[in-house]
Order: C-alpha cells, then sequence, then structure tokens
C-alpha cells in the first residue's frame, strides 16, 4: 500500500520574451503581468559573457577602469561570479585567445558563455538564492557596444590564476 499521492506542482508559466528593441514601456509592461518573474537575457546575438569570480572581477574591473580600457556591463551573480559584457564571438574565439596570451595551459577560473546560454539580467532574483546586480551597469553608449574580449581578458585570465593560486 502506498501513502496519498503527492501533491501536485504548478507548472512554471513561461511569458513570450520582449523582443529586443522593445520600448521600456513595454519591458514594463511584460513585467506587470508576471510580478517579480526573473529577466534573462540571451547570449550570444547581442553580446557574449566572460565569467570569473566575483573577487577577481572586482579587481579586474578596478585595474582596467584605471587603464582606461573600454568596458561594457558587468554584473555579479549571488554565487559569487562576475559577469563581463563582451563582443559577441568571444565563446568561439576563446581557446585561440588564451592561447595566443599564453594562458591556454593555466587552471583558470574563467568560462565563456556564448550561443544557446542565457544569464539572469540585475535585479531579478537567480533560483531563489538572490538578487543579480549590477558591477558596472549598462548605459546608452556601452550597452550595444561591448567590448571585444581581447581588451579585458588577459587581466582577467591574470587576476582569475592569482585568485585561484
Amino acid at each position: 500500500m502506498t501513502g496519498p499521492a503527492p501533491p501536485r506542482r504548478a507548472s512554471a508559466r513561461f511569458r513570450p520574451g520582449v523582443p529586443a528593441g522593445a520600448t521600456l514601456d513595454a519591458a514594463a509592461a511584460a513585467w506587470e503581468r508576471v510580478p517579480g518573474a526573473a529577466v534573462l537575457l540571451p547570449v550570444g546575438r547581442s553580446f557574449d559573457v566572460l565569467e570569473v569570480s566575483e573577487y577577481a572581477g572586482g579587481h579586474a574591473l578596478v585595474r582596467l577602469e584605471r587603464m582606461g580600457l573600454p568596458l561594457g556591463p558587468v554584473a555579479a551573480t549571488p554565487h559569487g561570479r562576475a559577469q563581463f559584457f563582451v563582443a559577441p564571438g568571444a565563446a568561439a574565439e576563446l581557446p585561440e585567445l588564451l592561447y595566443r596570451m599564453g594562458w591556454d595551459d593555466a587552471d583558470l577560473d574563467l568560462r565563456c558563455l556564448g550561443p544557446g546560454d542565457h544569464i539572469t539580467a540585475p535585479p531579478s532574483d537567480l533560483g531563489g538564492l538572490g538578487p543579480v546586480r549590477w558591477l558596472r551597469p549598462p548605459t546608452l553608449d556601452t550597452a550595444g557596444r561591448p567590448p571585444h574580449a581581447r581588451l579585458v581578458l588577459g587581466t582577467l585570465a591574470y587576476l582569475s590564476h592569482r585568485a585561484g593560486g
């Protein structure tokens, strides 16, 4: 004999995406229909993401800003990761870029997200762990033109290696 059937869980109801280029009013209206919903951004279309530990990412952000390099948005996740938005194509180029920079055989806490991946956009909650937040929010100048990965990768690789050792 078995016990009572477990209660049925309500399935998550997904809403259609808000198309790129939608107005702020359209995005706000979509969020009003599902209050508290997480906003997911598709990676690989307008940007790829270089992800490192938040410790390495925070130090890299300070160093890159002091060097005057062009930077895009940078997000921090509640599980201690920093996500640097870079130009699309970085995921495909990463092995070659690391090789050219001499980091191809290093044990780095660095990964690249590209086509087929999604990230949770600030200030959305990441699976009940807490909100994703901006370390460097997007601006009108940087949101549509993230930097090429090669401009930030050396610093991220160095500080990722240093933080891991």
